[in-house]
């Protein structure tokens, strides 16, 4: 397969030769340090990282994946995805197991009983036919996606295919904290004025917009993963104080920190 552009798929991708790949099956990516161009693939995928965080990136927006959340991905979708060392699986499903497996990538948000089962899955790789157990195990789960998916959580950025607006905008992403719009106009040698309607026009959002979900899903990964208090964690992403980060958060996630803490640790 040839790489046509930074923007184009690199064609399909089947991840494990297909003479040897079962119906369903798990890829363990302990060892993963890629940067993974545009690809599609002819099984539905799930994405998930035990701790850490991965991205996932398709048509319409980057995803930041913590461990309180997990990237479906349908079959034929096109995407790519970016893990470096960290703790994570791949989940692989034939096309006709999902019954309705949606079009585009979905965030969903991980319950306890997806976490065991995400784990569980590495017995059987993707590369050996599952045994009984294992047949009825992948039944069960592909039911349970059909399921998951329809509840999937609002965290996304928006991307664009503009490279001057990408550089503002990955300014932003790589320091939500400290990112000020003096900076994104540097880095994308524009004026404040058109840069906001670069944004505006390419994201359907504006850059001070941009800039609070970036600080909100920046969050995220500390709410999850350590016990650092609420206001901590809102100064640490940027936030003036702990009522206006719970308030931008409920607005996005569509419930307040705590809570959203205390689902994923249940």
């Amino acid at each position: 397969m040839q790489v046509i552009g930074p923007d184009h798929d690199v064609g399909l991708s089947t991840l494990i030769d297909p003479a040897l790949r079962a119906s369903a099956g798990a890829i363990v990516q302990d060892e993963y340090d890629i940067d993974a161009p545009w690809h599609h693939h002819d099984m539905h995928q799930l994405q998930y990282a035990f701790e850490g965080a991965m991205e996932l990136e398709d048509d319409h927006g980057r995803h930041l994946l913590p461990r309180s959340l997990a990237g479906w991905v349908p079959a034929g979708t096109r995407h790519r995805n970016s893990l470096h060392r960290i703790r994570s699986i791949s989940i692989l499903l034939a096309p006709e197991s999902v019954a309705s497996a949606g079009t585009g990538v979905r965030i969903l948000h991980v319950s306890p009983l997806m976490r065991e089962m995400i784990a569980e899955a590495a017995r059987w790789p993707l590369y050996r036919a599952p045994d009984a157990t294992g047949t009825a195990f992948f039944t069960a789960f592909a039911c349970l996606c059909g399921e998951w998916i329809e509840n999937q959580a609002p965290l996304t950025l928006p991307t664009t295919t503009d490279p001057i607006l990408a550089r503002a905008l990955s300014y932003v992403r790589e320091d939500p904290a400290n990112a000020m719009m003096e900076g994104s106009m540097r880095s994308a040698g524009l004026s404040e004025r058109s840069l906001r309607r670069r944004c505006q026009a390419q994201i359907g959002m504006g850059w001070d917009e941009y800039r609070r979900r970036a600080r909100l899903l920046a969050a995220v990964e500390p709410l999850t993963e350590t016990s650092d208090s609420i206001a901590r964690i809102a100064a640490d992403v940027g936030f003036e104080n702990q009522s206006a980060f719970a308030r931008a958060f409920r607005e996005l996630i569509g419930q307040s920190p705590q809570t959203f803490r205390a689902q994923t640790r249940r």
